[in-house]
């Protein structure tokens, strides 16, 4: 499968995403994966896929930069929690998102093309109808445990 289809596709799944609705009824972790494809929708990114999972585990967002596959993993935190939401995606989350992201390459036939892991750190004070910041870090792992891959 090319990109080209795989954006296609998704367009036509996803649509409500491509307009930045968040939903604020939702769980807090949701609504902080649909701050964080708002985000990346205004940095150009295409978004095709959410809350993507299988045996292997799940990947909050999956989007496209340019012709690179971005694996996005979002940490939301309320501001009484301590810490940097970052810091919560540890060497096992890691490994577990690897194995998510080959899988689902193999399964769109998507290998031979670049992917990269992202992560995104929302604060998200209690009561707020919307997040009070936003972090992109691109590139923020390299692929984990068996699950890797070369470069």
């Amino acid at each position: 499968m090319s990109i080209r289809s795989l954006l296609e596709n998704a367009s036509r799944r996803y649509s409500d995403w491509r307009f930045g609705k968040i939903d604020p009824a939702a769980p807090l972790g949701r609504r902080g994966e649909q701050a964080a494809a708002r985000l990346l929708r205004q940095k150009r990114y295409k978004v095709i896929a959410e809350s993507e999972s299988d045996r292997a585990g799940e990947i909050d967002l999956i989007a496209v930069d340019g012709r690179t596959i971005v694996f996005v993993e979002v940490k939301t935190l309320s501001s009484t929690k301590p810490g940097h939401p970052a810091d919560r995606v540890d060497d096992a989350k890691q490994g577990r998102i690897t194995r998510a992201a080959l899988r689902f390459l193999k399964r769109h036939h998507l290998l031979e093309h670049r992917a990269r892991f992202d992560v995104v750190a929302v604060w998200w004070p209690a009561g707020d109808d919307a997040p009070s910041r936003l972090q992109h870090y691109e590139n923020a792992f390299e692929a984990q445990g068996d699950g890797q891959w070369f470069a």
